[in-house]
């Protein structure tokens, strides 16, 4: 009670504080909205849907608000004083809204364009009724249509259907937008004729648009508000509009620029397609299976646009570009007219080397550079191939550690790996794909990690798998061979004291090899700015030593929890990740997202590897609890040293976050989040108390509320995220919940407030 009371009081403050009415000048009145009235004898669903149209076309809009605030108008008010003083002056620019009068509001005006919008929908002979709504200094206004039922379909009809593109086009009508009964409406007009000419030109009518065709309609056959609608083509439309066309030749220049010169070039065909190049830029026999049309086929557009886009996906071109040329007026043998295909690819720079310099900061309080050194080489075998090094040098330092030993830590690394723009598979399968081209990627890497009074480390990798892109919004990732070899080759006496108390812990140091394949589905809406709730959905399948297990026991083997004298981890884990983002306004959105994860030990494996291990809390997760700081279950250590690094890890995870965000200019935006999650164990750990996952697992989240600054500068974002705890796990059941908010109080927001910085948005 004590803590809504003084939330409710510092709202209530705010709202005083930053109240608006003294600032409006005496002849004006602050202009609140519209409200809008509806009169018409419609269903409920296409009176709310025509009700929502129609209010986006009233302005202006009234100055926004902020949880019931007009802070920025505020914020201009107080800065356009006679002598404002910087905070003021900083708050105008930076989030300062001109204010909007009612004065402003040209009721007549947009009463007219309410008026034409319902005659564009069939809604004719309509009328506005205005009603003023005035309240002290502020005033909206509520406009009022009167209207009676819409003009509908009778019939449609093709005129002039002896000509054969009228036949084309009649041929299309089982996929028409207008059947008997539909209300007129100007945009089904519009998309209709959209329609036709995307269908024509799906077969082959390169020329055709959408403006060469009109609709007629007559009312003067109905008493009732009914119509008959005609389709015809305009007058004196070309004689070249209404024939299709096939493509005769074929030319491809992967070499292209504005001044290329092609005297010293070769020419190649491979299956009717010329490529024409200096050089052997780019090998052709690998390059045309990218090409989906062929010579003496229909200009298709479709196969146009993917024929780009699996162009585009080899990753090596800055520009590709497919252009048509007409060649002459001279029908085929088929009545169709004759089309050159021109595809011009403009390469990227061949070599690039990347330097990048971190700043690492995490809520455990290491902080520390790294230098990141990226190689590329494009096209490095003439088909495309991309050829990557990296190498990284980490150091990081614990700045304020409190009860905990002070730690270093140094991480050393290296990763090559090379992508073919193709499948490499025995079996050809290229043009089973027509959206984009699977790619094959080979990688080999190494870390070195040390941590002083800990380990050392030494890790390999490798992985051989596929991935690609099904469309616009599906992507899969498969890896058929994983493998990691894990070496910890050197401890101190404090972490061997660690590793015995944990028997847990220890064996998943010492599960050395991880054999194994992984899979990975993304479906993602986001890429559509016009959708208002779009959803990503994420999966990950990985599963690790069965096939050793397998082949150990087929062959009789000596040590069936072993390979190569190294013992292997055997398990399968999945995630799940699903996130709905609710788009209010263009910038302010409503995203939750639910994370779970579940990793089952089988076998001589009785938890997950280290590296295959769930931790809960940190700037990407349960923001009020530092990173690695959250489980498994009620556990907490009992005093916080190292050891609780490793400790707080698990084999299960759920987590669920939602967060507000919102803009206060083009640069700084705002968020009020609420997380919860927490990890378990799979299997009873006598040195972890209370971690192994239960039925009562909804009792054991830990939850978080908090806000966060974030300067979005388009190409990236900083994020800081201030996160308090208001339900500890860790705790008895009772006392879990946060009863108290003291904020004066300097050791309860040293427990009890987390910042977190990190770059972009954390889902």
């Amino acid at each position: 009670m004590r803590l809504l009371f003084s939330i409710a009081l510092i709202f209530t403050a705010l709202l005083s504080s930053c109240s608006v009415k003294r600032f409006i000048p005496e002849n004006e009145s602050l202009y609140t909205g519209a409200e809008l009235q509806l009169n018409a004898d419609l269903p409920k669903r296409e009176l709310k849907g025509l009700q929502s149209e129609l209010e986006e076309l009233i302005k202006p809009e009234p100055n926004g608000r902020i949880l019931g605030l007009r802070f920025k108008l505020w914020a201009h008010y107080k800065g356009s004083k006679e002598k404002p003083g910087f905070i003021n002056r900083f708050l105008k620019n930076q989030f300062g809204e001109e204010p909007v009068y009612f004065s402003q509001v040209n009721q007549d005006k947009t009463g007219s364009i309410l008026l034409n919008r319902l005659e564009n929908k069939g809604y004719f002979y309509g009328d506005v009724d205005t009603e003023r709504l005035d309240k002290k200094k502020f005033t909206g206004i509520n406009y009022i249509l009167n209207f009676g039922e819409a003009y509908r379909l009778s019939k449609m009809e093709l005129l002039e259907d002896s000509l054969s593109i009228m036949q084309v086009i009649g041929s299309t009508m089982d996929e028409t937008l207008l059947v008997e009964g539909e209300r007129f409406d100007l945009d089904i007009l519009k998309n209709e004729r959209i329609r036709i000419e995307r269908a024509l030109k799906d077969k082959g009518y390169y020329n055709f648009g959408a403006d060469l065709m009109i609709f007629e309609a007559d009312t003067n056959q109905y008493e009732d508000r009914r119509f008959d609608l005609y389709l015809r083509l305009k007058s004196n439309i070309p004689e070249k509009t209404i024939h299709p066309y096939s493509i005769r030749n074929i030319t491809v220049m992967p070499n292209y620029a504005l001044n290329t010169d092609m005297e010293n070039a070769d020419t190649v065909t491979v299956n009717g397609v010329d490529v024409i190049q200096e050089g052997i830029v780019f090998k052709p026999k690998l390059l045309v299976p990218y090409v989906l049309f062929r010579e003496g086929a229909k200009f298709d557009p479709q196969k146009s646009r993917l024929t780009a886009n699996r162009l585009s996906a080899i990753g090596n071109f800055r520009y590709v570009n497919i252009t048509y040329d007409e060649v002459d007026s001279v029908q085929n043998e088929d009545g169709t007219l004759p089309l050159n295909a021109n595809i011009l690819l403009s390469p990227l720079n061949k070599r690039s080397l990347r330097a990048e310099i971190q700043g690492v900061t995490k809520s455990n309080s290491f902080v520390g550079p790294a230098l990141i050194l990226t190689y590329r080489n494009l096209n490095i075998f003439h088909g495309g191939e991309i050829f990557t090094l990296s190498t990284k040098v980490g150091y990081e330092t614990q700045i304020a550690q409190g009860e905990r030993d002070r730690l270093t830590s140094i991480e050393l690394g290296a990763q090559a790996g090379i992508t073919f723009p193709r499948v490499i598979f025995p079996i050809p399968v290229m043009n089973r794909f027509q959206y984009a081209i699977p790619k094959t990627r080979f990688s080999v890497g190494y870390e070195y990690q040390y941590r002083s009074d800990l380990y050392k480390i030494n890790s390999y990798n490798t992985t051989y798998g596929y991935f690609w892109q099904v469309n616009r919004h599906v992507y899969h990732e498969f890896n058929p061979t994983t493998i990691s070899i894990f070496n910890l080759r050197e401890t101190t006496p404090a972490f061997e004291e660690i590793l015995n108390q944990n028997p847990f812990l220890r064996r998943s140091f010492e599960q050395q090899f991880i054999f194994g394949l992984n899979y990975t589905f993304n479906y993602n809406q986001l890429v559509d700015a016009e959708r208002k709730h779009p959803i990503f959905f994420g999966a990950t399948l990985d599963f690790a030593g069965n096939s050793l297990k397998f082949f150990n026991g087929l062959f009789d083997s000596e040590n069936p929890n072993q390979v190569f004298g190294l013992d292997y981890a055997q398990y399968g884990r999945m995630d799940m990740d699903l996130r709905y983002y609710w788009r209010i306004t263009k910038e302010t959105n409503l995203v939750s997202r639910i994370f779970a994860g579940a990793g089952i030990p089988f076998g001589n494996t009785l938890s997950l590897p280290y590296v295959k291990q769930y931790f809960s809390g940190g700037p990407s997760s349960v923001r009020a609890f530092r990173i690695r700081a959250l489980g498994p279950g009620t556990f907490i250590p009992e005093n916080v040293n190292t050891s609780g690094f490793f400790d707080q890890a698990g084999d299960i995870r759920l987590e669920g976050n939602m967060e507000l965000r919102f803009p206060f200019n083009k640069y700084l935006k705002g968020a009020i989040f609420a997380d919860a999650g927490n990890v378990w164990l799979y299997n009873d750990n006598e040195a972890l108390p209370g971690g192994k996952f239960t039925n009562q697992w909804a009792k054991e989240l830990g939850v978080g509320v908090g806000y966060g600054m974030r300067i979005d500068i388009q190409f990236f974002v900083l994020r800081f995220d201030l996160a308090i705890p208001i339900r500890k796990p860790w705790l008895p059941e009772d006392q879990r919940w946060l009863d108290s908010f003291q904020i004066g109080n300097g050791e309860w927001r040293r427990e009890n407030m987390v910042l977190n910085f990190a770059i972009g948005y954390p889902f």
